[in-house]
Protein backbone atom coordinates (compact mmCIF):
# COMPACT_ATOMS: atom_id res chain seq x y z
CA UNK A 1 0.00 0.00 0.00
CA UNK A 2 1.10 3.54 -0.63
CA UNK A 3 2.31 5.30 2.52
CA UNK A 4 0.27 8.47 2.46
CA UNK A 5 1.03 11.13 5.00
CA UNK A 6 -1.65 12.27 7.38
CA UNK A 7 -1.53 15.75 5.86
CA UNK A 8 -2.39 14.43 2.41
CA UNK A 9 -5.10 12.19 3.79
CA UNK A 10 -6.74 15.03 5.66
CA UNK A 11 -6.61 17.11 2.53
CA UNK A 12 -8.36 14.36 0.63
CA UNK A 13 -10.99 14.12 3.34
CA UNK A 14 -11.69 17.83 2.95
CA UNK A 15 -11.91 17.38 -0.81
CA UNK A 16 -14.59 14.73 -0.37
CA UNK A 17 -16.66 16.82 2.07
CA UNK A 18 -20.02 17.59 0.58
CA UNK A 19 -19.56 15.09 -2.24
CA UNK A 20 -22.85 13.43 -1.41
CA UNK A 21 -26.11 14.67 0.03
CA UNK A 22 -26.74 11.33 1.67
CA UNK A 23 -24.57 10.14 4.53
CA UNK A 24 -23.68 6.51 5.04
CA UNK A 25 -24.27 5.59 8.71
CA UNK A 26 -21.28 5.25 11.01
CA UNK A 27 -19.69 1.81 10.94
CA UNK A 28 -17.99 -0.16 13.66
CA UNK A 29 -14.21 -0.27 13.61
CA UNK A 30 -13.33 -3.97 13.47
CA UNK A 31 -10.04 -5.56 14.51
CA UNK A 32 -8.49 -8.05 12.09
CA UNK A 33 -5.23 -9.98 12.25
CA UNK A 34 -3.91 -9.06 8.79
CA UNK A 35 -5.05 -7.70 5.45
CA UNK A 36 -5.47 -11.20 4.03
CA UNK A 37 -8.16 -11.89 6.66
CA UNK A 38 -10.47 -9.09 5.51
CA UNK A 39 -12.95 -11.21 3.50
CA UNK A 40 -14.88 -12.76 6.47
CA UNK A 41 -15.64 -9.25 7.78
CA UNK A 42 -17.19 -8.05 4.52
CA UNK A 43 -20.87 -8.27 3.51
CA UNK A 44 -21.89 -11.70 2.24
CA UNK A 45 -21.77 -12.18 -1.51
CA UNK A 46 -19.29 -9.39 -2.19
CA UNK A 47 -16.22 -9.89 -4.37
CA UNK A 48 -13.07 -8.38 -2.88
CA UNK A 49 -11.03 -6.55 -5.52
CA UNK A 50 -7.66 -5.82 -3.97
CA UNK A 51 -5.35 -8.48 -5.33
CA UNK A 52 -4.24 -7.84 -8.96
CA UNK A 53 -5.24 -11.37 -10.01
CA UNK A 54 -8.78 -10.95 -8.68
CA UNK A 55 -9.08 -7.58 -10.42
CA UNK A 56 -7.87 -8.99 -13.73
CA UNK A 57 -10.32 -11.88 -13.53
CA UNK A 58 -13.16 -9.48 -12.84
CA UNK A 59 -12.18 -7.23 -15.73
CA UNK A 60 -12.07 -10.24 -18.05
CA UNK A 61 -15.67 -11.04 -17.12
CA UNK A 62 -16.63 -7.45 -17.90
CA UNK A 63 -14.57 -6.54 -20.97
CA UNK A 64 -12.78 -9.65 -22.18
CA UNK A 65 -9.26 -8.31 -22.72
CA UNK A 66 -7.28 -5.15 -22.00
CA UNK A 67 -6.92 -2.57 -24.76
CA UNK A 68 -3.75 -2.09 -26.77
CA UNK A 69 -2.43 0.88 -24.80
CA UNK A 70 0.45 1.54 -27.20
CA UNK A 71 -1.94 1.77 -30.14
CA UNK A 72 -4.31 3.98 -28.16
CA UNK A 73 -1.53 6.35 -27.18
CA UNK A 74 0.10 6.55 -30.61
CA UNK A 75 3.72 7.39 -31.34
CA UNK A 76 3.44 10.96 -30.14
CA UNK A 77 0.29 10.79 -28.03
CA UNK A 78 -1.60 12.85 -30.60
CA UNK A 79 -5.38 12.44 -30.81
CA UNK A 80 -5.39 9.77 -28.09
CA UNK A 81 -8.35 11.57 -26.46
CA UNK A 82 -10.49 10.70 -29.48
CA UNK A 83 -9.38 7.06 -29.41
CA UNK A 84 -10.06 6.84 -25.66
CA UNK A 85 -13.52 8.31 -26.11
CA UNK A 86 -14.33 5.76 -28.82
CA UNK A 87 -12.96 2.89 -26.71
CA UNK A 88 -14.97 3.88 -23.62
CA UNK A 89 -18.17 4.25 -25.62
CA UNK A 90 -17.65 0.90 -27.36
CA UNK A 91 -16.99 -0.98 -24.12
CA UNK A 92 -19.87 0.67 -22.26
CA UNK A 93 -22.19 -0.73 -24.92
CA UNK A 94 -20.57 -4.18 -25.22
CA UNK A 95 -20.62 -5.02 -21.48
CA UNK A 96 -24.32 -4.22 -21.03
CA UNK A 97 -26.18 -7.22 -19.60
CA UNK A 98 -23.10 -9.13 -18.47
CA UNK A 99 -23.55 -10.69 -15.01
CA UNK A 100 -20.34 -9.15 -13.64
CA UNK A 101 -21.86 -5.71 -14.13
CA UNK A 102 -24.29 -6.33 -11.26
CA UNK A 103 -21.81 -8.18 -9.01
CA UNK A 104 -21.43 -6.60 -5.59
CA UNK A 105 -17.77 -5.66 -5.10
CA UNK A 106 -15.53 -4.28 -2.35
CA UNK A 107 -12.35 -2.25 -2.74
CA UNK A 108 -9.94 -1.07 -0.04
CA UNK A 109 -8.53 2.36 0.64
CA UNK A 110 -5.93 3.09 3.29
CA UNK A 111 -6.81 5.74 5.86
CA UNK A 112 -6.02 7.11 9.29
CA UNK A 113 -8.12 7.92 12.34
CA UNK A 114 -8.60 11.63 12.74
CA UNK A 115 -10.50 13.74 15.29
CA UNK A 116 -12.54 11.95 17.96
CA UNK A 117 -16.26 12.84 17.92
CA UNK A 118 -17.66 12.46 21.48
CA UNK A 119 -21.29 12.81 20.37
CA UNK A 120 -20.86 9.79 18.09
CA UNK A 121 -18.34 7.84 20.20
CA UNK A 122 -16.21 7.45 17.09
CA UNK A 123 -13.38 8.86 15.00
CA UNK A 124 -13.46 10.73 11.72
CA UNK A 125 -11.55 8.76 9.12
CA UNK A 126 -9.36 10.41 6.48
CA UNK A 127 -8.87 8.25 3.39
CA UNK A 128 -6.91 8.39 0.19
CA UNK A 129 -7.19 6.49 -3.12
CA UNK A 130 -4.84 3.63 -3.92
CA UNK A 131 -3.35 2.64 -7.26
CA UNK A 132 -2.93 -1.08 -7.98
CA UNK A 133 -0.68 -2.31 -10.78
CA UNK A 134 -2.19 -5.10 -12.92
CA UNK A 135 -1.58 -6.65 -16.33
CA UNK A 136 -4.40 -4.45 -17.62
CA UNK A 137 -2.68 -1.28 -16.44
CA UNK A 138 -2.91 0.82 -13.30
CA UNK A 139 -6.24 0.50 -11.50
CA UNK A 140 -7.72 3.19 -9.28
CA UNK A 141 -11.22 2.75 -7.91
CA UNK A 142 -13.45 5.82 -7.95
CA UNK A 143 -16.51 6.05 -5.68
CA UNK A 144 -19.42 7.76 -7.38
CA UNK A 145 -19.86 9.69 -4.13
CA UNK A 146 -18.80 9.54 -0.51
CA UNK A 147 -20.61 10.87 2.57
CA UNK A 148 -19.63 14.23 3.98
CA UNK A 149 -18.03 12.52 6.98
CA UNK A 150 -16.55 9.05 7.36
CA UNK A 151 -17.02 7.86 10.93
CA UNK A 152 -15.64 4.71 12.58
CA UNK A 153 -16.90 3.60 16.00
CA UNK A 154 -14.46 1.35 17.91
CA UNK A 155 -15.38 -1.29 20.43
CA UNK A 156 -15.46 0.07 24.01
CA UNK A 157 -12.28 -1.73 25.05
CA UNK A 158 -10.39 -0.10 22.16
CA UNK A 159 -11.81 3.40 22.35
CA UNK A 160 -9.74 4.91 25.18
CA UNK A 161 -6.51 3.41 23.91
CA UNK A 162 -7.11 4.81 20.43
CA UNK A 163 -8.11 8.21 21.83
CA UNK A 164 -4.84 8.39 23.76
CA UNK A 165 -2.78 7.46 20.71
CA UNK A 166 -4.50 10.04 18.51
CA UNK A 167 -4.09 12.68 21.24
CA UNK A 168 -0.33 11.97 21.24
CA UNK A 169 -0.25 12.60 17.51
CA UNK A 170 0.26 8.97 16.56
CA UNK A 171 -0.95 7.86 13.15
CA UNK A 172 -3.51 5.04 13.49
CA UNK A 173 -3.85 3.37 10.11
CA UNK A 174 -7.09 1.68 9.10
CA UNK A 175 -8.57 0.14 5.98
CA UNK A 176 -11.82 1.50 4.60
CA UNK A 177 -13.62 -1.36 2.83
CA UNK A 178 -16.06 0.22 0.38
CA UNK A 179 -18.80 -2.03 -0.94
CA UNK A 180 -21.27 -1.41 -3.74
CA UNK A 181 -21.94 -1.98 -7.43
CA UNK A 182 -20.47 -0.54 -10.58
CA UNK A 183 -22.23 2.41 -12.19
CA UNK A 184 -23.90 0.63 -15.15
CA UNK A 185 -23.33 3.22 -17.88
CA UNK A 186 -19.68 3.91 -17.08
CA UNK A 187 -18.47 0.90 -15.12
CA UNK A 188 -14.84 1.13 -16.25
CA UNK A 189 -13.24 4.33 -17.47
CA UNK A 190 -10.11 3.87 -19.57
CA UNK A 191 -7.57 6.70 -19.47
CA UNK A 192 -3.86 7.43 -19.20
CA UNK A 193 -2.11 8.13 -15.91
CA UNK A 194 -1.35 11.79 -15.23
CA UNK A 195 2.05 10.91 -13.78
CA UNK A 196 3.01 8.92 -16.90
CA UNK A 197 0.97 9.86 -19.99
CA UNK A 198 1.91 6.60 -21.72
CA UNK A 199 0.77 4.39 -18.82
CA UNK A 200 -2.74 3.00 -19.15
CA UNK A 201 -5.15 3.48 -16.26
CA UNK A 202 -8.55 1.93 -15.56
CA UNK A 203 -10.97 3.53 -13.11
CA UNK A 204 -13.90 1.38 -11.95
CA UNK A 205 -16.79 3.69 -11.00
CA UNK A 206 -18.49 2.30 -7.87
CA UNK A 207 -21.79 3.35 -6.30
CA UNK A 208 -20.80 2.83 -2.66
CA UNK A 209 -23.55 1.42 -0.43
CA UNK A 210 -21.60 0.42 2.68
CA UNK A 211 -18.28 1.27 4.30
CA UNK A 212 -16.58 -0.94 6.89
CA UNK A 213 -13.47 0.10 8.81
CA UNK A 214 -10.77 -2.42 9.67
CA UNK A 215 -7.90 -1.98 12.09
CA UNK A 216 -5.01 -4.35 11.45
CA UNK A 217 -3.73 -5.65 14.77
CA UNK A 218 0.03 -5.20 15.42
Amino acid sequence: MSKLTITVLLGLLIAFTGASGEDIPASQLLLVAKTQDVQPFLPKGTYLLHDPVAIEKFFEALDGAPPDWAELHGKHGDRHEERLFALNRERDLSRAGRPALSQRITFLWEGVLSRYMPDHAGFLVAVGPETILTRWGQVRFKPESLPAELLAVPLPDLKESLRAQVARGESIKVLAAMTGELVPNEALIYDFAHEDPSQGMIMPMVRVEQIDYLLISP
